[in-house]
């Protein structure tokens, strides 16, 4: 039996994955509330998602009158007691860091209501290492969109030792409700199903560049051209963020102590100049300033 709708969400941070979340719940009718520690990052994310919306009424996605209904629905606050006190599930998709991942839910469980469920965002970083932090690790799983959230289809619910059944249907209906296609894996393992994959072919052209033999630009057209992939992987790493391989990869060494886990020298350097990939307008390419508003 498929789970009830989901009606109250709360999505706890701000970001391109965040906000564009919060997006899909709005569209999926849940009253929707964004929360983030700056008010400029909610500024800026509403003119995302209005910009995001406006395309999709000129496209024939949407009436004119859906889309403003969908974001009607969205609330936006600096305050977590104010997002999260009413929420029946709640998703964060804050920075990639354990500590600061695992204060948050502390703080979570102390806020949302008990029956409410609590996932992490996170692609890397296990939810049993959440759980832990809360009196209801029943009720926390991984819950990994891709970016980004509004075009891509999948996503990966995973259940770790201690999480419940129900919660788990709960997140896959979320997930259909959004009109996401949902995969549930039953056992936790870091990077769970694609990013394991797709950091192998990461790490490869990463080899190849740093060993010289050839340039990161023909390697990505060479994963384009040959593999038919629509970005080469180092195009893939500026749009996901610099920043965020680099933690990803902290976060493997500190959970293994591999040294081969570490980030590549080319990520560090890249990581410690603040060439984080598109959001900075440098990482491995460079971009263009956005247009002044």
């Amino acid at each position: 039996m498929e789970p009830e709708a989901v009606r109250r969400l709360c999505v706890v941070g701000a970001g391109t994955m965040g906000h564009q979340i919060a997006m899909l719940g709005a569209l999926a009718g849940c009253a929707t509330a964004v929360v983030d520690v700056s008010a400029e990052a909610l500024e800026r994310a509403q003119s995302s998602n209005r910009a995001h919306m406006a395309r999709w009424v000129q496209r024939g996605r949407l009436t004119e009158a859906d889309a403003e209904r969908a974001l009607g629905r969205l609330r936006w606050t600096t305050s977590l007691e104010d997002g999260a006190r009413d929420a029946e599930f709640v998703i964060e998709a804050v920075i990639e860091r354990l500590d600061d991942k695992r204060a948050l839910f502390t703080r979570l469980d102390r806020i949302a209501p008990a029956p409410a469920i609590l996932a992490t965002n996170s692609s890397t970083i296990r939810s049993s290492l959440l759980a832990a932090a809360t009196a209801r690790p029943g009720q926390v799983c991984n819950m990994h969109f891709f970016n980004p959230p509004l075009v891509m289809e999948l996503v990966e619910v995973v259940m770790h030792p201690e999480t419940g059944e129900a919660t788990a249907a709960a997140a896959m209906g979320l997930a259909r409700q959004m009109g996401r296609t949902p995969v549930l894996l039953r056992r936790e393992i870091s990077g769970f199903v694609v990013n394991r994959i797709l950091a192998a072919i990461m790490d490869e052209a990463v080899r190849l560049y740093e060993a010289g033999i050839a340039s990161f630009e023909d390697i990505d057209v060479a994963v384009k051209k040959g593999l038919r992939h629509p970005m080469g992987p180092f195009e893939l790493m500026d749009m996901n963020g610099i920043d965020i391989a680099y933690h990803v990869r902290m976060q493997r060494f500190g959970e293994t102590g591999d040294p081969a886990q570490r980030p590549a020298r080319s990520i560090v350097e890249r990581y410690e100049r603040g060439d984080y990939g598109r959001k900075t307008g440098r990482g491995w390419y460079t971009y263009p300033p956005p247009p002044s508003s």
